[in-house]
């Protein structure tokens, strides 16, 4: 059985006992969440909806607050002698799913 729930203005394929990094999310470690799937497989049938009326995916936070790799964004004009160089560290939260409810 596996599930499309969708977080951070991404969507992600889940079945239970999956870990997965989402964007960002307010949330203390070991707290329980809950996504409203917006498609439903088992091995028979496939249910779609946005969201899937009756179902839920259950998850726990594994790891509140996750570092990405660094990323380095470099900008420059050719003979103007302008450089500029940023970088960035996405943040996410790590979560594992306990439970689709169909």
């Amino acid at each position: 059985m596996y599930a499309i729930i969708s977080t951070g203005g991404k969507q992600y394929k889940v079945s239970e006992g999956d870990v997965l990094k989402v964007e960002k999310l307010i949330a203390d470690e070991n707290e329980e969440l809950t996504f409203e799937p917006l498609l439903v497989a088992d091995g028979e049938k496939v249910t779609a909806g946005t969201p899937v009326a009756g179902a839920k995916v259950t998850a726990k936070v594994v790891k509140p607050v996750v570092k990405g790799e660094k990323i380095l964004v470099f900008k420059y004009k050719a003979k103007k002698n302008e450089r500029k160089r940023q970088g960035h560290r996405q943040k996410y939260t790590e979560i594992k799913i306990e439970k689709i409810k169909a």
